[in-house]
């Protein structure tokens, strides 16, 4: 059985890997809140699983503000907060602006608010983590996606920095996946391409990141670190 019955809440939560985490979190008998900014079908199957979901636009200061007062409203306490909801915008020429403010507001911004309005929510809790979902590109950049990588990468800081604020009562952590799932419209080629990329070449799963966030959910020990989750493509 779970050590806390507060709940644990997972940003982004509609589809992929955020829908994987919450429905295993689900049937390991966890109380699970999500977010979500568009109506999905894995948003109604969350609900009949019985987790709590709340919508959320994080895409401003006022949105983001407005979801922690939602939250706030449905429970006074929080076992986690998984900040999973992403954005991957293509930087075109005439909305570099656009693209880079939404992303920092989704993957720096929004982490950073919560984080600092829900502390006390944690602090209910008899243990208490967050988990930053990062990408395993800030570990060299990425010349197609500059502010894509720069947001993930201030996520990571965001990282240290609050495990150092919270530590000793909230452990503080990251998970930075590389390729997990590909996209049904992906073709054969980019598929093979794509593996080839890392030492194991394999399509894991969102499964992997689930082991991951339990891990750190399960570990006393751990604080500030960022998993790296990406198949060996640093070895190549």
């Amino acid at each position: 059985m779970p050590p806390s019955c507060a709940p644990i809440l997972i940003t982004g939560a509609g589809q992929r890997v955020g829908l994987h985490c919450a429905e295993r979190l689900l049937a390991d008998g966890y109380p699970v809140i999500v977010s979500y900014r568009s109506e999905r079908p894995g948003v109604q199957a969350l609900r009949d699983l019985g987790a709590t979901a709340l919508f959320a636009d994080f895409s401003s200061e006022a949105g983001i503000l407005a979801f922690i007062e939602t939250l706030k409203q449905h429970t006074d306490c929080l076992r986690a907060i998984v900040h999973n909801a992403s954005a991957w915008l293509t930087e075109t020429p005439g909305n570099e602006t656009a693209a880079f403010t939404q992303m920092f507001s989704l993957h720096m911004l929004a982490p950073y608010l919560i984080n600092l309005h829900c502390a006390e929510l944690l602090e209910r809790s008899p243990v208490a983590d967050i988990v930053h979902i990062s990408d395993d590109v800030t570990r060299k950049g990425s010349a197609q996606h500059v502010a894509y990588c720069a947001s993930k990468a201030g996520l990571d800081s965001l990282t240290l920095s609050f495990a150092a604020r919270y530590a000793p009562r909230i452990k503080v952590n990251g998970i930075a996946p590389a390729l997990l799932m590909f996209h049904p419209d992906d073709d054969a080629a980019y598929r093979a391409r794509t593996l080839a990329k890392s030492a194991l070449g394999i399509e894991p799963g969102a499964g992997v990141i689930y082991q991951s966030l339990r891990y750190l959910l399960d570990n006393p020990y751990v604080t500030g670190t960022t998993l790296t989750v990406n198949g060996g493509r640093h070895l190549k």
